[in-house]
């Protein structure tokens, strides 16, 4: 497992790359792995007597010199008791932030992959009682279209959406929401991955002639590499399939490191091509 209080750190051209973790969580092993039988996930997957699965909640700082960019803030403390009870988040973030060295009042960018609770929980903390800001002083970036299908509340995933992750960004002015791809900051851009939900986005890397992509619940472990083992979770599961291959076809080739939202195991790794079939090679 991750220990959130050693972060691994690596180099990508001039920027350091530094792992941090909220912890781990429990999800239902089927809705993790779709139509794929339990036969077969369950080979790379352990799961508990009540079929839960453990997941990671993996947090990218990106140094880049000139800013400190943070992608994603995990489940965060703001669940309440009854969620708390059916994920089991250790709500680790702001400990492997001190760990690492870093305070949240030095961070200049927070980008959210997307709006679910399991990624954005640490946009905000509580302060007697309402959700302030995490990072004082930082721009958060997430997609128009997220936001506006979050404010839908759905009632195929309105539970996935708690408003005080990010209604609270969006009043006080921290956030700046876009439509489609965007350059944040130089060497790190934005585009679209839709499966997940419409409006997923994906997190690019660059510095020095390398390339990394932090692909969010586009693959969310190690274990959902191959193209066709998507979530129950997924709205729009050929799309995420599709995504996926795209992703591939430039990942592969160009040996980008890519980082897995929710592997607590295999943070990161390249993707290989070998006989037709898909596979991490952990770094």
């Amino acid at each position: 497992m991750i220990d959130p209080l050693r972060p691994p750190r690596a180099r990508l051209g001039d920027f350091e790359l530094v792992l941090l973790s909220d912890g781990t969580y429990v999800a239902d092993g089927g809705a993790m792995f779709g139509v794929v039988p339990k036969s077969l996930w369950s080979r790379r997957v352990p799961a508990d007597a009540e079929n839960r699965i453990t997941c990671g909640l993996n947090t990218l700082l990106v140094r880049t010199g000139k800013y400190n960019v943070v992608i994603e803030t995990g489940i965060g403390p703001k669940l309440t008791p009854r969620m708390a009870g059916h994920f089991h988040p250790q709500v680790k973030l702001m400990e492997s932030f001190a760990a690492a060295g870093v305070s949240p009042d030095e961070i200049d960018v927070v980008i959210n992959t997307h709006l679910h609770f399991d990624h954005c929980g640490w946009n905000t903390r509580l302060q007697d009682g309402k959700p302030v800001s995490t990072f004082p002083r930082a721009r958060y970036f997430f997609q128009q279209g997220e936001l506006d299908h979050a404010h839908e509340q759905h009632e195929r995933d309105r539970v996935s959406y708690l408003t005080d992750n990010y209604d609270p960004l969006v009043r006080n002015g921290q956030a700046e929401v876009y439509r489609g791809e965007r350059e944040i900051v130089p060497g790190i851009s934005v585009r679209l991955s839709p499966g997940h939900t419409r409006d997923h986005q994906i997190v690019i890397i660059e510095s020095g002639g390398s390339t990394a992509c932090y692909i969010g619940d586009t693959v969310p472990t190690s274990a959902h590499v191959d193209p066709g083992w998507v979530m129950a979770y997924d709205l729009y599961p050929l799309e995420t399939i599709a995504s996926r291959r795209n992703l591939y076809a430039e990942a592969v080739p160009r040996q980008w490191l890519v980082v897995f939202t929710h592997d607590p195991v295999i943070p990161w790794a390249y993707i290989e091509e070998v006989e037709g079939k898909f596979r991490p090679r952990p770094v």
